[in-house]
């Protein structure tokens, strides 16, 4: 079988070029395309050079992760040890799928016309199909990666509390909300914002259905609910599409805060009642800030929540 150099380099630098392509946009890199392109042509130049056994310790294993390392830098340049081993392990994960899509394709294609000599794959099928076998791998790993993202980062985010006021108590999901340091104007307690479904059972109906008329002043007081009334606190917030909100709060008791690690208990903390569904697909019914982990801090008002 008659092999052509040129085409076995040109074929290898548009296979390295979309696998560099696809590790960039995969980590949301800069991408300058000169480099790129740079970067493919030395893997490329490697392949060939492993071919035709010009050295004989082409294939050793530490020259091939040294052309890993020297590739995946001249591409993006990472600042630091950290950032380049990061990239390359990605680069790593994209070309075993990459390979793996591009190769079945053409197992299925023409199986008998294609070799392994010297560790480099030779055979007669056209570029189009090992093009776009890469084209199928972006796409699966572009889809896998943003599925795991996404739920890792959701997860990462999701805590179990229990709120206790009195002698009851209450479970939910929250979620950290790094963007919510909404706080008492006045005693500069940390504020978290529960939905009022879930405080039924450490609040009477009274005061759930009746939000507006307290922070209104026109509620009426009776022996059963007076008890409640030195609890209450009026909390500033804005939002996008509210500025100048208010919310009714009330000082609990206690709010835990279950990590894997520990519980984290948290005195002097005051919960607004949302009378809308912080989540529409239900995952959480309560938004905590960074204080509710980190311990309350005397930090400057800020009165801006996201909901």
């Amino acid at each position: 079988m008659t092999v052509y150099l040129d085409i076995v380099f040109v074929e290898n630098v548009c296979m390295n070029y979309i696998i560099l392509l696809a590790t960039g946009v995969l980590l949301k890199l800069k991408l300058h395309h000169i480099k790129l392109v740079l970067s493919a042509v030395l893997g490329a130049v490697y392949a060939i050079v492993s071919y035709i056994q010009i050295f004989p310790f082409a294939s050793n294993m530490i020259l091939k992760i040294g052309l890993s390392v020297c590739m995946v830098y001249i591409a993006y340049m990472p600042k630091g040890l950290k950032i380049l081993l990061k990239q390359l392990v990605m680069f790593y994960l994209v070309s075993f799928v990459f390979g793996g899509c591009a190769f079945a394709l053409l197992y299925f294609v023409k199986p008998e016309e294609i070799f392994i000599i010297n560790g480099v794959y030779i055979g007669t099928y056209p570029v189009k199909i090992a093009l776009l076998g890469a084209i199928v791998g972006f796409v699966f790993v572009h889809i896998a990666f943003k599925i795991v993202r996404n739920r890792l980062s959701k997860k990462g985010l999701l805590y179990d509390i229990e709120i206790t006021l009195d002698d009851k108590k209450t479970c939910m999901k929250a979620m950290l909300d790094t963007g919510n340091q909404l706080k008492d104007p006045i005693t500069k307690i940390p504020v978290i914002v529960v939905e009022r479904d879930k405080l039924q059972e450490i609040l009477p109906p009274m005061i759930l259905n009746y939000t507006e008329q307290i922070m209104k002043g026109t509620w009426q007081e009776t022996e059963e609910n007076i008890c409640y009334k030195e609890r209450f606190r009026i909390i500033p917030f804005s939002s996008i599409g509210k500025q100048n909100g208010m919310l009714l709060g009330f000082k609990v008791d206690k709010v835990t805060v279950i990590t894997d690690i520990d519980e984290i208990q948290n005195e002097n903390v005051i919960v607004c009642i949302y009378n809308q569904r912080l989540s529409k697909t239900n995952a959480y019914s309560a938004l905590i800030g960074l204080d509710m982990l980190e311990g309350r801090e005397e930090n400057e008002l800020v009165t801006d929540i996201k909901i």
